[in-house]
C-alpha cells in the first residue's frame, strides 16, 4: 500500500485550509442528507449516517446543522430536487488520473462546472471509465495508539487489524505531532473493523471509504505540483463535489511549496 498515505497527508493539509474556509460544512451536510435518506435517520443502525455525523462533528459543524441535515434526509423539508451520487473521471497536468465523487441534483450543471475547472487548470474531464480502472475502493480506518500504550506498537496493531478483517496497514502522520497508521480493508468490512479497533482501545480519527490508486506518478516539478493542487482546489470548491482523489505523490517539502 506504499504511497497511499502520502496522498492522505496531502488531503489532511488541504483539509485544514478547507475547514478554515468553511467549505467542509456544505459537503458533510449533503453526505448526512443522502445517508439519512438511503438508510434511515437512526445513526445506531445506519453506519453511513453515523460516519457522516462523526465527520461533521470533527469538522466543527454545529449540532443544529447536523439535525437539520438529518431531518432533510428524512423528508421533513420540501426538496423537489433529490441528490444523486455520481462519479466523474479526468486527467490533470502531466497525465495525472483524477477521480471525483459528487452529489448533485443537476447532472448537466455539475458536468459543465467540472469541465470548466479542469480546462482552466491544465486538465480535462474524461469519459466514464477512462481512469476508474486505475483505482480500487477500500475501507480506511486512521488510528493512533491507545492512550495507555503509546507509542504505536506495530506488531500489536497488525495482530488486532488482521483479527478485525484488515488487509494491510501503513504508518502515517494522523495529524501534526501525532503518528499513527491507516488500516485498509474491503468496504464491506469497514464497520466491523472500526468497531473491533475501538474495542481494542485504539484512537480512531477517521473512518471512510477511499479510492486507492494502483500506481502513482511522482511529481518533482514545483510548477506541476502547484498546477495540480490549484486544479484540485478548483474542483473541491464546487458545491456538488464531495471528494477528489488523484494518483500522484510529492515530497512534503514540495507539497509545502506548492500549497503556498
Amino acid at each position: 500500500m506504499a504511497g497511499h498515505s502520502k496522498w492522505a497527508n496531502i488531503k489532511r493539509q488541504k483539509a485544514r485550509v478547507d475547514a478554515v474556509k468553511g467549505k467542509i460544512f456544505a459537503k458533510v451536510s449533503r453526505a448526512i442528507i443522502v445517508a439519512a435518506r438511503s438508510g434511515g435517520t437512526d445513526p445506531a443502525g445506519n453506519f453511513q449516517l453515523r460516519t457522516a455525523i462523526e465527520m461533521a462533528k470533527a469538522a466543527g459543524v454545529p449540532n443544529d446543522n447536523i439535525d437539520r441535515a438529518i431531518a432533510k434526509g428524512a423528508g421533513q423539508f420540501d426538496d423537489d430536487n433529490a441528490l444523486e451520487a455520481i462519479r466523474y473521471e479526468g486527467y490533470g497536468p502531466g497525465g495525472v488520473a483524477v477521480l471525483i465523487e459528487a452529489l448533485t441534483d443537476n447532472r448537466n450543471r455539475t458536468a459543465a462546472d467540472l469541465r470548466a475547472a479542469f480546462s482552466k487548470n491544465g486538465g480535462n474531464l474524461g469519459e466514464t471509465g477512462c481512469v476508474g480502472w486505475m483505482f480500487e475502493l477500500k475501507g480506511v480506518v486512521a488510528v493512533a495508539a491507545p492512550l495507555d500504550a503509546a507509542p504505536l506498537d506495530e506488531e500489536a496493531l497488525l495482530e488486532a487489524a488482521l483479527v478485525g478483517g484488515a488487509e494491510s496497514y501503513e504508518l502515517t502522520q494522523i495529524d501534526q505531532d501525532l503518528d499513527g497508521a491507516e488500516v485498509f480493508c474491503a468496504p464491506s468490512d469497514l464497520e466491523s473493523l472500526s468497531d473491533w479497533l475501538k474495542t481494542q482501545n485504539y484512537q480512531l480519527y477517521q473512518v471512510e471509504t477511499r479510492w486507492i490508486p494502483s500506481n502513482t506518478i511522482e511529481v518533482v516539478d514545483a510548477d506541476q505540483g502547484r498546477s495540480l493542487l490549484k486544479m484540485i482546489d478548483a474542483l473541491e470548491d464546487l458545491d456538488d463535489v464531495q471528494s477528489v482523489t488523484a494518483n500522484f505523490e510529492m515530497t512534503e517539502d514540495l507539497m509545502a511549496t506548492s500549497l503556498t
